[in-house]
């Protein structure tokens, strides 16, 4: 087979050409010389006629390039298609980066070499068998039912809930399955700034013990028909307990009264009772009867409610966890439910600010205290201490 001469030889062979059919030679002689047909000549002609060696080396070369960048540009286009079929989802995770470039081989028809070096992906981890524990599907099965029933939790406080449920974790898996499952809490409003400049604010006066300072506060909502319902919320700020939710139509000085004396006949006198400056906390009455009793006021600078952070802290957690998302018919559902969701708050709730514990835990928490309804499914080891929210006839 004869071999096939280089670019050089060839402008060689034709310069020869030129200098035999310059000494008088026919064309056909001159062909003839070379040892080659006139076909191959005329193509070599119509090739590279009137080029000299280094200007065909340099033609190359560029040929090269061009071959080198137009290759290039393909990939860059592969790997742009590529990025933009697998924008369609999230590829946070391994796994996830996995499902997709399973997706990428059989829409595109691509190598799994081409799909993991698009979407940055060693071919290890693409080919690597995950090795789950046994118990990884009941664990995130139980975790995406407890993100469902307490959208306002974070990873935190569903894994103290799993742990009180009877499962052995720890928070880290739990963040683990947490980001691998998309999970997330919606962000919060941003942090305002503070001004500490008055003696019942909750700086200056900290509580030390039970009982040292209770502080209480109004919220107000709706029914379903739009008419309008009022809750006084009482919390201990030392074992940030609620004492009590006082649900009515309407709440006067006198119904403060009333659910302060129950109060303090049932756990006994406070040392300082905090509130804001409304109009049903400053009534003479109110402060009269309050020291009367051998209590003291505390209120906060007048347009400053982050002075009285422990219970505007409830009542955010009260409007986000429960009143945001619920429905209530009537004014005595609207009691069951609150009170409910209070004894619930307190006996099962993990708290953060008490790492993750409840602040009046109950051995025993009673049906009507559950909220919200009990898993659909438990753990394996034990069931979550809840139970049926209750209804109202």
């Amino acid at each position: 087979m004869a071999k096939h001469p280089k670019p050089e030889e060839i402008v060689a062979k034709l310069r020869q050409a030129d200098a035999l059919m310059s000494q008088g030679q026919s064309v056909a002689d001159a062909i003839r010389a070379l040892g080659v047909s006139s076909v191959t000549y005329y193509q070599w002609r119509r090739e590279f006629g009137g080029l000299k060696s280094d200007q065909v080396r340099r033609m190359k070369s560029l040929e090269t390039e061009n071959a080198r960048l137009r290759k290039a540009i393909a990939d860059l286009t592969l790997d742009k298609l590529i990025l933009q079929e697998a924008s369609r989802g999230r590829v946070s995770s391994p796994a996830r980066r996995r499902a997709c470039v399973e997706h990428i081989m059989r829409t595109m028809t691509v190598s799994e070499r081409r799909a993991c070096r698009a979407l940055g992906q060693h071919r290890s981890t693409q080919r690597k068998v995950p090795r789950g524990r046994d118990d990884e599907e009941a664990l995130t099965a139980d975790l995406v039912a407890l993100a469902e029933k307490y959208g306002r939790y974070g990873y935190r406080k569903i894994s103290a809930l799993l742990k009180a449920a009877g499962w052995f974790v720890n928070d880290k898996r739990v963040e683990r399955i947490w980001r691998r499952e998309g999970l997330k809490v919606p962000a919060r409003q941003p942090k305002r700034g503070r001004i500490w400049d008055n003696d019942g604010s909750c700086v200056r006066l900290r509580p030390e013990h039970r009982n040292h300072v209770w502080s209480y506060d109004f919220v107000e909502a709706r029914t379903h028909d739009g008419s309008n319902i009022r809750m006084l919320n009482v919390v201990d700020e030392f074992t940030h307990e609620c004492l009590a939710i006082r649900v009515a139509r309407k709440l006067k000085a006198t119904d403060v009264i009333d659910v302060l004396s129950d109060l303090f006949i049932l756990r006994g006198v406070p040392s300082h009772v905090r509130s804001d400056n409304g109009p049903e906390f400053v009534a003479k009455i109110v402060q009269a009867w309050i020291t009367g009793v051998g209590a003291k006021t505390a209120y906060i600078t007048p347009g400053s409610p982050w002075e009285n952070g422990y219970v505007e802290s409830f009542n955010a957690r009260l409007r986000d966890e429960l009143l945001n998302g619920e429905i209530f018919h009537t004014l005595r559902e609207a009691q069951v439910v609150i009170e409910s969701w209070r004894r619930y708050d307190n006996g099962v709730r993990p708290h953060a600010s008490l790492r993750y514990r409840p602040p009046a835990p109950e051995v025993f928490v009673p049906a009507f205290s559950a909220w919200p309804a009990a898993l659909a499914r438990p753990a394996p080891l034990a069931k979550l201490p809840v139970a049926e929210r209750p209804t109202v006839h």
